[in-house]
């Protein structure tokens, strides 16, 4: 079987405050964006690496990958519209069947083990989706009511990555685009497919704010001395 990753690394940085847009930005000494690939790159089954990048910035991330002689191999497909499009961009250059992970390259902490489990859990039942039950009290928000506690038990806060076999996803996809589609379990829902959920990791943040890009270098360090 083959097994690929598709980084989606759109990010613009604006919600960082930023103008560098945050998978640039350095974590514990290089690009928060190649802790990501190298983590992929990490895991025993060696996917093929697909980054998915504004056309406009990919220039900026081949000097980068010089400045830190950054040897990780992968192929930089043009990004998209929306996250929608950026991945359908991926999976046109995925030839023959095998199994895909679509990653979001401001998560850089996933582990390799995480990345294995999501192949191997995929590879048996057709996809695999990473989340974390909730520890905090939910509640549904009602218009007429204000809002109604609902048990946390029953809901996932969902993660990447998100891993399907290659059947799965071209047939998503193949689906126009639609605002309710806020990550690939949502488009391959849509197309009908039962979504399997596997445990997260606490540590696989997703870097969106300041204050989450504060927690990552303190875990990234963490790790490092572990």
């Amino acid at each position: 079987m083959k097994y690929y990753a598709i980084i989606v690394a759109g990010g613009s940085g604006n919600r960082m405050q930023t103008t560098i847009p945050k998978q640039f930005l350095p974590l514990s000494g290089k690009p928060v964006l190649m802790h990501t690939l190298e983590a992929f790159h990490s895991c025993s089954l060696k996917p093929q690496l697909i980054l998915v990048l504004n056309k406009q910035q990919q220039a900026y991330w081949k000097e980068l990958c010089q400045t830190y002689d950054f040897q990780v191999e992968h192929e930089i497909v043009d990004g998209g519209e929306q996250r929608f499009h950026s991945v359908k961009q991926g999976l046109q250059i995925i030839r023959g069947e095998g199994i895909v992970a679509i990653h979001d390259a401001v998560r850089p902490l996933v582990s390799a083990e995480l990345i294995l489990s999501c192949y191997l859990e995929a590879e048996k039942k057709g996809n695999c989706v990473v989340g974390l039950t909730p520890t905090d009290s939910i509640r549904k928000i009602d218009t007429e009511q204000g809002s109604i506690a609902v048990k946390r038990d029953e809901f996932a806060l969902v993660q990447t990555p998100q891993t399907f076999h290659t059947d799965v996803l071209r047939t998503a996809y193949e689906q126009d685009y639609r605002s309710e589609f806020t990550d690939d379990a949502s488009v391959a829902e849509y197309s009908g497919f039962k979504i399997n959920l596997i445990e997260g990791e606490r540590e696989n943040i997703k870097i969106t704010w300041p204050e989450d890009f504060e927690i990552a270098a303190i875990l990234a360090k963490k790790g490092r001395n572990n």
